[in-house]
């Protein structure tokens, strides 16, 4: 049998180690602990859980990196507990949602001018950020996950400690769903068009549920044998489904699902044997798949292939004496594609703040490469909410990287306003009105009092 190379554009991608004055330190991170990422990023911002009463959250500009001082720098703090989770909403930077002990879920508008750090990396005095846009209760016990939907405008599903999954409609701030577990819930994630989500249980099943009713389809008993945490992840449009746990001897493995026949997995692919739970974070565009793990140095990347032995390791990946704490990967559209950036990840640590990880592909052209950059999500939704619920059906709108195409179909954000604000604008439209009706009786014009 001839001997064969398997040849890929992705094959040399390297990480080289941020310098100090990339990264963002200077913050007193949450001791809370548990199965979120303690991270998460839009194409703008970045926000973490930090110590102190209230919630507070550190909101990062990844155009400013720097240091925060606690005391001068502005946050964002409107919680009565501490915050566990953050999600950024896909279709609006400027938005994000925070899951707390004190079993509610607010979502967030960033200010236009927000800015904790200056251009020198120094910290900016500023006002906290304490009024939210919206309060979502329901929950009983703390809330653990969030996860926006991929396709729909303003729906949101939550995991709690009361051992529910619901679905959120934001813009009616009510609950369109529950699905109750009969145990807590350590990972929830949507499929590529968002009709179904899957979760992860601590009694080792994993379920995937109708997105729209909440029922449970079809289940994994079990996906790992192991009791360290399990992370899944749908693999594109590909029908394949990726599941990170432990063996029996307590090994880390991930495996791969075929969704139609969930019996037995299709490959599996032992890891190591250290404690830590793993992150999965793939690019759908490349089809590359960046395996953490909470407390290594070590960032594993292999490649996905819809066909045996689907995985294929690339490299060595990046290797840091600095554990990982919390890791999340910024939005496609965010990187710097003309400098062959294919992925950016922000690793957070204990000791060295916030490091940015920068993916790239070695190219000599200084033009775009549109072989190793295909198109990828759009900050547009594909439907409303409503539209989702009532049965629709779509892919992700897509948007091409090319800076010199326009690419992606623009779209009108729906906007929130805050109490305060809507209260202002009463006052204002009541004094207004009160200023006419004067003018009328004063010119004898007669009309009618509601």
């Amino acid at each position: 049998m001839p001997f064969h190379i398997r040849t890929s554009k992705y094959r040399h991608v390297f990480c080289d180690p941020p310098k100090p004055e990339q990264c963002w330190t200077g913050m007193r991170l949450s001791t809370v602990t548990g199965d979120q990422q303690y991270i998460k990023a839009s194409s703008k911002y970045f926000v973490v859980a930090l110590q102190g009463g209230g919630g507070p959250m550190m909101l990062g500009r990844l155009d400013r990196p720097g240091r925060f001082e606690s005391g001068t720098s502005a946050v964002v703090q409107g919680h009565t507990g501490s915050v566990l989770d953050m999600e950024f909403n896909p279709f609006d930077d400027t938005m994000f949602a925070s899951a707390s002990e004190d079993t509610t879920i607010k979502l967030w508008g960033i200010p236009d001018d927000w800015e904790p750090t200056d251009e020198n990396g120094k910290a900016k005095k500023g006002q906290p950020l304490t009024e939210s846009l919206v309060d979502l209760t329901g929950h009983g016990k703390r809330v653990t996950l969030l996860r926006y939907h991929p396709t729909a405008n303003n729906m949101l599903l939550s995991g709690s400690a009361d051992c529910t999954v619901k679905t959120w409609d934001i813009e009616k701030g009510e609950a369109a769903t529950t699905l109750e577990l009969p145990d807590l819930t350590q990972d929830l994630v949507w499929d590529f068009k968002g009709d179904n989500f899957a979760t992860s249980c601590k009694d080792k099943k994993v379920r995937i549920a109708d997105g729209r009713i909440a029922s449970v389809i079809s289940t994994i008993d079990p996906a790992h044998e192991g009791s360290k945490s399990v992370k899944l992840q749908f693999l594109g449009e590909s029908g394949k489904f990726l599941t990170c746990g432990a063996s029996r001897q307590s090994s880390r493995e991930v495996k791969i699902w075929d969704l139609k026949n969930l019996a037995k997995p299709l490959h599996t692919e032992n890891v190591d044997t250290a404690s830590g739970a793993m992150i999965p974070l793939y690019d759908n565009d490349t089809k590359v798949l960046y395996l953490c793990g909470k407390g290594d140095g070590q960032i594993r990347i292999y490649e996905f292939e819809d066909k045996e032995p689907y995985f294929h390791k690339l490299n060595d990946g990046f290797r840091s004496t600095q554990p990982t704490k919390g890791i999340c990967m910024i939005p496609k559209r965010g990187v710097n594609v003309m400098g062959h950036e294919t992925a950016r990840l922000l690793k957070l640590t204990n000791n060295q703040g916030i490091m940015p990880l920068s993916f790239r592909v070695p190219r000599k052209s200084d033009s775009f490469q549109d072989d190793i950059f295909p198109d990828c999500l759009a900050p547009t939704p594909a439907h409303t909410g409503e539209q989702f619920l009532a049965g629709s059906s779509k892919a992700p709108v897509t948007m091409s990287l090319n800076p010199a195409l326009t690419g992606g179909k623009s779209t009108k954000k729906k906007t929130f306003k805050t109490v305060a604000q809507l209260s202002k604008e009463l006052d204002d439209a009541s004094k207004r009105i009160e200023y006419l009706e004067k003018k009328l009786k004063e010119n004898g014009i007669a009309y009618e009092e509601s």
